[in-house]
């Protein structure tokens, strides 16, 4: 009862927060543009050459404002956006038009997640075994050459590193496409051979992300890990005989992991403006993709749509995570 009144009962209330005032934070803030969506719009039509009587002006507008969820007042708009985020009903897309915005999301999301997510937990986890191990066997001759690797490519800015990628595998060693999700003009289907081909195109973004992450968590591991072998449990387990493989497992690693895992958390939550960096540099077809073509076109439902389910996706995942980390640390358990 203690553990449900002073743990989850807080965080399960902290998390329907942030999600209500991010939602409402989408509502306000496009608003608060001097620009309006249906304004430009017509504009940019009759920039074409288009032209039409007034009457089918004004309903044409009408529409477009109900469409965009514009009509009524504020206060009738913030509700009805509210609903439309239970109903996951984000309107048409006017750059895909009439495609609507949830087909769009659920075309690219898988392609995001698949990426962005193995690269995250793989980056994560290599990272720290090795960081680990690094760092209480400091004085090693090969700890300190992973070490140096990891300083040199750390570093590095991201599109950088991507590109430098893009020239080596896609241009001097042509042996990985350098962009796309599959191959152009291929229909997708449940077989071993587009599998293999979505792969080949995923490796170089992968690649990318996981040496660049995967550096990050090693440098940090190690430094937490060599913080974690001078406290004076690890050194009363050494003097008590205890095995050094039982020490680094479950005494230094065990506990040099608790930080680790309330930073993965907090990663998730910049998922998605990895998804953006990333996809743009591959051309890669996923909802970082997918956003920035709206912003540049301006499709104001689509990126309602898809800051809002982020922020609701991103909200969840750190609840979960933030949920089970009782079961890495008893402390929280017993408090």
């Amino acid at each position: 009862m203690k553990f449900l009144k002073q743990y989850l009962v807080p965080r399960l209330i902290q998390y329907l927060l942030v999600i209500f005032l991010g939602v409402t934070a989408v509502f306000i803030i496009p608003r608060l543009a001097p620009s309006d969506p249906v304004e430009n719009t017509i504009a940019t039509l009759q920039s074409m050459g288009g032209t039409v009587d007034a009457a089918t002006l004004d309903e044409t507008m009408a529409t477009m404002r109900e469409m965009y969820g514009l009509s009524g007042s504020n206060w009738e708009q913030y509700l009805d956006f509210w609903g439309r985020v239970f109903r996951a009903d984000f309107g048409i897309s006017l750059s895909q038009f009439p495609t609507p915005v949830i087909d769009l999301i659920r075309t690219s999301l898988p392609w995001t997640l698949g990426l962005l997510l193995f690269t995250t937990f793989i980056s994560w986890a290599v990272g720290n075994v090795l960081g680990g191990i690094a760092g209480y066997y400091n004085r090693n001759r090969w700890s300190r050459t992973l070490d140096t690797v990891a300083m040199v490519v750390r570093p590095m800015p991201y599109y950088m590193f991507a590109f430098a990628l893009l020239l080596i595998f896609g241009y001097f060693w042509p042996i990985l496409p350098i962009g796309g999700g599959a191959s152009l003009g291929r229909q997708g289907s449940w077989t071993m051979s587009y599998a293999l081909d979505v792969l080949r195109h995923a490796a170089l973004p992968a690649l990318s992300l996981v040496i660049l992450g995967g550096a990050v968590w090693f440098q940090t591991m190690k430094l937490v890990v060599q913080n974690v072998n001078s406290e004076s449990f690890v050194q009363y387990a050494k003097m008590g005989g205890v095995q050094e493989g039982r020490i680094v497992g479950g005494y230094v690693i065990r506990n040099a992991l608790l930080p680790q895992i309330t930073a993965l958390a907090l990663l998730l939550g910049q998922i998605l403006s990895g998804a953006l960096i990333t996809e743009i540099v591959f051309s890669y077809p996923g909802v970082g993709t997918l956003l920035y073509q709206s912003i540049v076109s301006g499709d104001y439902n689509v990126i309602m749509g898809i800051t809002s389910l982020s922020i609701i996706a991103i909200t969840t995942s750190i609840l979960i995570i933030d949920l089970l980390y009782p079961l890495f640390d008893p402390r929280v358990r017993l408090t």
